[in-house]
């Protein structure tokens, strides 16, 4: 086979309409891991909202929980399209009243907001990944839409972590002179 018909055959595939054209195995990996480990963090979440007592936190944990609820769907649709097998889904976890988890037990709202911040960095390097590697033009703007999600939540937290005390900076440089 020439390369003028290697050419030809994949320009008749990628055709410019993204649903059309057929996912690569790295797409497909991508979909089914980063769906697989979304709906992991939802179970994740709700086990945190109920150790949570401070309410910022609980409305943050509730707006990334229902952002990785929509994310589920979207990419479950591409893989159902494609007919790829969903990976399982984790029981939703029941609402606990905070006060029948025992003090030792439970976690508390500095170390959630620092677990739900680093989900979150984990996030947005997976979203940028998956981007990077895509050739569907529409997988890769799903990833991009949820990279922009995560940073705008990623930027709330950090506020609120800043705002309330609860966030624990690396050692700082300052490089002043002292006379």
């Amino acid at each position: 086979m020439s390369l003028h018909s290697i050419r030809r055959m994949v320009m008749g595939i990628l055709n410019g309409n993204p649903k059309d054209e057929p996912l690569h195995y790295g797409e497909v990996y991508g979909l089914w891991t980063n769906l697989l480990v979304a709906k992991s963090a939802i179970v994740a979440h709700q086990t945190l909202f109920n150790h949570t007592g401070d309410e910022d936190l609980r409305k943050l944990l509730e707006n990334v929980m229902d952002n990785t609820k929509q994310e589920v769907e979207q990419m479950e649709g591409i893989l159902k399209e494609n007919e790829v097998p969903l990976p399982p889904s984790p029981p939703e976890r029941p609402t606990a009243n905070l006060e029948d988890i025992p003090v030792g037990a439970r976690f508390n709202d500095p170390e959630i907001a620092a677990s739900l911040g680093a989900d979150i960095a984990a996030g947005l390097i997976a979203c940028s990944k998956q981007m990077g590697q895509g050739i569907r033009e529409d997988v890769i703007a799903m990833f991009g839409q949820f990279h922009m999600q995560k940073a705008a939540l990623g930027g709330k937290l950090l506020k609120m972590q800043k705002e309330k005390g609860w966030l624990i900076p690396p050692p700082l440089h300052i490089n002043k002179v002292e006379k």
